[in-house]
């Protein structure tokens, strides 16, 4: 049986509780190669404060979802009930996985819409079409490859995308997952990646279910998805990676978990449980994403800093320390700017949780100030990207 230190990286709770401890480290200059200045988290309130009023000037904020990027018109779907919900969990869980950055020169163009999209909407746009064309059917994701992905997405010598090989690798271990794991995947009919709505419906107590139930599920049924990841004790730790300045004197020393793919798919599919009837409480328990949008809202805006500038021009991978550190951050710094926001804006914890402080938000405002610092609105930093990580 695993260590349960090693099992307990699974959490979210795991994500919030060692993101505190860099920041907190890194405010006390422990942490190589970052500042911090606490003063400049004002700004990024008001930023956040200001698109969220201007996206939603009523406040009626819905949560932080692949849902919201689906913008050339509503997935096709069943019309209601558990087949419904298992359809929205294939579509959703496909189009997040392929959600990683796209890269400044892919674009979209959308035949039915008519619409150009770039960016997170121009991917889910197109995994949208991918999925009613039926292109992620039943055995077809183990045999997924790069040149339907290709075809699916536009991609061109002059429309390239990012980690074009690694997102289509990335499919087919999902649909060999899918396969290998029927007592996770089973449905109605074939196992499925919407077989975990079923998993989860049943797990709901009185027909409740904590949102940090779906984070298990997904980190236990897709945690052999991922390539080249840290595994431990035969556990695949996904998006979790080394840092020097995390200690423990157990099996999870030096290792910071993020998860940030997984919790952008748990906040995902807490709509379509919904809809079926189940509950999900406990949202909070969720944390903010590890991502580049967030956490370029927190260096554009200098509440983060480099301690050498020339970091900057240089690339990195996502296991380098100094962006680890950023990610990680990145989550205790969400923590700390949702009660500014909500001071701004005039709401409760109760009316704002974090989850709409990310859609409101958050996101969008790291999205306004990288247009604002560099052409193209790319990230604060260049990261050299597989597909599946960011």
């Amino acid at each position: 049986m695993a260590d349960t230190a090693i099992l307990g990286l699974l959490t979210a709770a795991a994500v919030r509780e060692r993101a505190h401890e860099m920041l907190d480290l890194a405010v006390d200059g422990r942490v190589e190669g970052w500042t911090v200045d606490l003063a400049r988290l004002a700004e990024a309130a008001d930023r956040t404060a200001a698109v969220t009023r201007e996206a939603y000037p009523d406040l009626a904020i819905p949560f932080h979802a692949r849902w919201r990027h689906f913008v050339a018109g509503a997935p096709r779907l069943p019309a209601s009930g558990a087949e419904r919900a298992r359809a929205a969990f294939d579509l959703v869980i496909l189009s997040v996985l392929l959600d990683a950055g796209s890269g400044p020169g892919w674009r979209y163009r959308d035949q039915a819409s008519g619409g150009t999209f770039t960016r997170s909407e121009g991917l889910a746009v197109a995994s949208q079409r991918m999925f009613e064309a039926g292109a992620f059917d039943g055995e077809k994701l183990a045999e997924f490859d790069a040149a339907a992905l290709a075809q699916g997405f536009q991609v061109e010598d002059d429309n390239p995308l990012a980690g074009l090989e690694g997102r289509a690798a990335l499919i087919r271990r999902l649909g060999r997952q899918v396969l290998a794991r029927a007592d996770l995947f089973a449905s109605a009919d074939e196992p499925r990646p919407g077989g975990l709505y079923d998993v989860l419906a049943a797990r709901a107590e009185g027909g409740r279910l904590p949102a940090t139930a779906i984070l298990e599920l997904l980190l236990e049924a897709l945690g052999p998805i991922w390539a080249d990841r840290l595994e431990l004790d035969g556990v695949p730790l996904g998006d979790c990676w080394r840092h020097p300045a995390i200690r423990r004197d157990d099996a999870s020393d030096g290792l910071v978990p993020l998860h940030k793919l997984s919790q952008w798919l748990s906040y995902s599919l807490i709509e379509p449980l919904q809809e079926a009837g189940v509950e999900v409480v406990d949202i909070d328990g969720l944390t903010g994403l590890a991502e580049y949008r967030n956490g370029g809202l927190f260096a554009d805006t200098g509440v983060l800093g480099l301690s050498d500038p020339t970091n900057a021009e240089r690339p990195h991978h996502v296991s380098d320390p100094l962006i680890v550190a950023w990610r990680s951050m990145t989550v205790a710094l969400l923590d700390r700017m949702a009660p500014l926001v909500r001071e701004r804006l005039g709401v409760s914890e109760a009316e704002f949780p974090l989850a709409r402080m990310l859609e409101g938000g958050s996101w969008a405002a790291g999205r306004r100030i990288a247009a604002e610092r560099r052409p193209g609105g790319g990230p604060p930093f260049t990261i050299i990207s597989d597909g599946t990580v960011f």
